[in-house]
């Protein structure tokens, strides 16, 4: 039996959790198809609420994060809502608002799997770096805009580092928005782990978490932490330079408004 929602889990416009009770699967979906599943400040802060939520729910035992729509699983943070968070002046201090938005943030070591269909830019690797693995649809893309628009991509290069070798997050990262990665090329260099038909993510992401929630959770979750624990130091050593290096080397907002104003439409995948 699936249900939609319980009383523990935040009402968040664009965020649908759906929980089903047979199989203890639950399936957090981005839900702003007309915006790209763009993340608004208060999705941000949902999720967090529902990641956290997770852990007192021993019924959920294993966790499927997707986008809604078909079109992408997530482009980032909305920009009308980037342009709202005020910044200290401080050159040692940002307030970033999706630095909590994954599972890991928030202290939850029930196993992630991302079903990915459509484009995952930019702040869709925030979510995507702490789940467990990935499943894509053949026509997902993936690609990191931040340098085209004068932005430093550091906390989505630090995430997609420890899934990816170094040439290829370098070259995605410096490449911008002129090149997209398929999901096939995705498959051949370690970001995902199954590729499915067009539209077939969420279901073979469903499987798999099915199969997870299937064992004893005690061994499952002990799994996930010593899994992250394998990489904890170098990953929380990178991400505690990524606000300092942001802040240092992003472009003005207005300057970055420009350029994304001027953007150009053509990209290459590979």
């Amino acid at each position: 039996m699936r249900t939609s929602g319980t009383p523990g889990t935040p009402d968040v416009p664009g965020i649908a959790v759906e929980r089903d009770k047979e199989t203890g699967v639950a399936v957090v979906t981005l839900d702003r198809p007309e915006r790209l599943n763009a993340l608004t400040l208060a999705m941000a802060d949902g999720l967090a609420a529902v990641w956290r939520g997770f852990r007192y729910e021993d019924e959920v035992r294993a966790i499927v994060v997707t986008g809604a729509g078909g079109r992408a699983f997530c482009t980032g943070i909305d920009r009308d809502d980037a342009g709202r968070v005020p910044q200290p002046s401080s050159p040692y201090t940002i307030d970033d608002p999706l630095v909590a938005i994954g599972p890991k943030a928030n202290d939850l070591w029930k196993p992630v799997i991302a079903a990915v269909e459509g484009m995952a830019c930019g702040g869709a690797f925030y979510l995507l770096g702490e789940a467990e693995f990935l499943v894509a649809g053949e026509t997902a893309a993936f690609f990191d805009p931040h340098t085209t628009y004068g932005m430093v991509s550091a906390f989505e290069t630090v995430h997609m580092a420890q899934r990816m070798p170094f040439g290829e997050v370098a070259r995605m990262a410096l490449m911008g928005s002129a090149e997209r990665v398929s999901a096939r090329r995705a498959y051949e260099t370690g970001l995902v782990s199954e590729v499915t038909e067009p539209g077939g993510a969420l279901a073979a992401a469903r499987e798999a978490a099915a199969v997870i929630a299937s064992y004893p959770t005690g061994a499952v979750q002990g799994t996930v932490r010593a899994l992250w624990s394998a990489k904890e130091a170098v990953r929380s050593q990178a991400l505690a330079q990524a606000p300092h290096l942001v802040t240092l080397g992003n472009l003005p907002a207005e300057r970055q408004a420009e350029l994304f104003r001027r953007r150009g439409t053509g990209y290459r995948t590979r």
